[in-house]
């Protein structure tokens, strides 16, 4: 069995800055893309950050400049360092790994929980 277990997020002014993190758990044989998304009330969950298991980053437009998205590949964690943060950053932040549970051939996709990250103005 594999979940991902978020930590982090809550409540921070405009301009401030905040963490997340994720770790997946269980029965893993190999963790491949790591990120995150978020969803707004009344939004559609978007992509805010990725990153595979060599490093390369992909990131939001909205995002740029003020998150940076990092991972220890050996405790197969993902974290997301949001600076600069703004009132429409306000969203709940979801975990998703692509994984290969031990005895399976291909990847599966996997979400967390969820954590409120709220901006206030």
């Amino acid at each position: 069995q594999v979940q991902l277990v978020e930590s982090g997020g809550g409540l921070v002014q405009a301009g401030g800055s905040l963490s997340v993190s994720c770790a997946a758990s269980g029965s893993i044989s190999r963790v491949n893309t790591m990120g995150w998304y978020r969803q707004a009330p009344g939004k559609q969950r978007e992509l805010v950050a990725t990153m595979t298991r060599g490093s390369t980053t992909n990131y939001a437009d909205s995002v740029k400049g003020r998150f940076t998205i990092s991972r220890d590949n050996a405790k197969n964690t993902v974290y997301l360092q949001m600076n600069g943060l703004k009132p429409e950053d306000t969203a709940v932040y979801y975990c998703n790994a692509e994984i290969r549970p031990v005895g399976f051939i291909n990847y599966r996709n996997y979400w967390g929980q969820g954590t409120q990250v709220t901006v206030s103005s």
